[in-house]
């Protein structure tokens, strides 16, 4: 009765009902036009296509389209082409003084890199246009010019479309565009997958059913361990001094630092990734399948799930280096009268605050390489490679982590309304930040 109680409120909310009706349509638009194919692509000739989708990377981007990629669909590059032109601008903002400078220019600056983000996607889009009207379509698709150059114009304008969609979302839904568009994609693939494990499962007389249970309850403990993952923090007390204004008083309080134990989110599992398909290139070309090159085609070997995490482990003390700075953070507190007590300020709080972010980003990359190559564990005892994507990788951590946003984002208008809220036991912790952001 508890829950029924509760989607009443939401109801009773007219902005919540008006943002989630509008997201609810925006998702509707999405979902149709997955289904629409380019036009001149044989939709016969995709079974090709529909095989190399199965799994590996391009099995994650399909996912990450909702599908439109394996369709040749309008919206087949999907917002993957931003992504990567965000994971781009991101980094120069690291490595560029000129980007550094507008990130530090508040709401114009992000209003720029945003548009500079827009134009790389745009390039993107012309370099990956007809690389898939070329590479991924193979003979469902005719190669002459008056082919390809329409349908260029048509995936990039269809990306587009999908960003803006996302935006939309951001500002009239219920927020999260980017995410939720995304992680509309990857639960559109659960059921057509589960309902295909359970199917193959039944099909097996011994047994079947009970290890389908098994996988069930072993995939919500992945989930609870990567809710675990995204959520965890270490806090640390800081005292702020006291000051007399006048006849006022002002500090005194004690706060806390959140330090996040996966401060790096997905973006080690992204960069990884992109560095295992040079093998896999390298290894096409190779006449020899089964050699060390070979073993990076197959995404259930030793080799390459080893490779795999020490890369996902090495990228995550790189990305928490590159943008948590202890020295930043011992400056903002010394300047503001705060102080970590029982560490002098300065340096001393800067080598405190470096060694506490040591300490917990080694479990949590750990944990995070465990994550990310579950899903050959899982294709190991036998599950289907579809379903198996769901018990770890970036698929799952994105959705956890936006449902966890979205779930968030209705607490606070329940609890602004003054209505109970999804938990009773507490709020729900948001993330800093947006899946989107990487």
């Amino acid at each position: 009765m508890g829950l029924v109680k509760t989607l009443e409120n939401i109801w009773k909310i007219e902005d919540l009902r008006k943002r989630l009706l509008i997201t609810f349509f925006f998702v509707v638009i999405y979902r149709f036009g997955v289904h629409i194919i380019l036009p001149g692509v044989d939709p016969q000739q995709l079974a090709s296509l529909h095989s190399m989708t199965a799994g590996g990377l391009l099995g994650i981007l399909d996912m990450f389209s909702g599908g439109a990629f394996a369709n040749a669909s309008i919206f087949a590059l999907g917002i993957m082409p931003y992504i990567s032109a965000s994971i781009v601008i991101q980094l120069l903002g690291i490595a560029i003084p000129y980007f550094q400078k507008l990130q530090r220019e508040g709401e114009s600056g992000r209003t720029k890199m945003n548009q500079y983000t827009r134009y790389l996607t745009v390039a993107i889009l012309v370099f990956q246009g007809p690389a898939y009207l070329l590479g991924a379509l193979g003979p469902a698709a005719p190669s002459s010019w008056d082919f390809l150059i329409p349908s260029t114009i048509i995936l990039a304008g269809g990306s587009m479309f999908v960003l803006w969609l996302g935006e939309r979302i951001t500002d009239k839904g219920i927020g999260n565009g980017v995410s939720f568009i995304i992680l509309v994609g990857i639960i559109s693939r659960l059921p057509h997958a589960l309902i295909g494990e359970f199917t193959s499962r039944l099909s097996n007389p011994a047994g079947g059913l009970v290890m389908f249970l098994a996988e069930i309850v072993f995939l919500l403990l992945v989930v609870c361990g990567a809710i675990l993952l995204v959520q965890g923090t270490r806090r640390i007390p800081v005292q702020y001094a006291k000051r007399v204004v006048g006849n006022k008083q002002y500090g005194g309080a004690r706060q806390y630092i959140p330090l996040k134990v996966n401060a790096a989110n997905v973006m080690p599992i992204i960069f990884a990734q992109a560095i295992m398909m040079v093998p896999v290139m390298f290894a096409g070309f190779s006449t020899d399948k089964t050699g060390f090159l070979g073993s990076f085609t197959d995404h259930t070997s030793v080799v390459y799930n080893v490779v795999l995490a020490v890369l996902i482990i090495a990228f995550t003390w790189f990305y928490t280096a590159v943008t948590i700075n202890p020295v930043q953070m011992a400056d903002e507190l010394k300047r503001n009268n705060g102080f970590i007590p029982g560490i002098k300020p300065g340096k001393k709080t800067a080598d405190y605050i470096d060694s506490i972010m040591s300490r917990i980003t080694f479990p949590g990359s750990l944990f995070l390489a465990l994550v990310a190559i579950m899903p050959a564990f899982a294709s190991t005892f036998g599950v289907s490679r579809e379903f198996s994507q769901f018990f770890g990788g970036t698929s799952l951590l994105i959705l956890v982590g936006v449902v966890l946003d979205t779930l968030q984002q209705i607490e606070s208008h329940l609890l602004m309304r003054h209505y109970d809220g999804l938990l009773k036991s507490g709020r729900i912790k948001g993330r800093s930040g947006s899946i989107a952001a990487y």
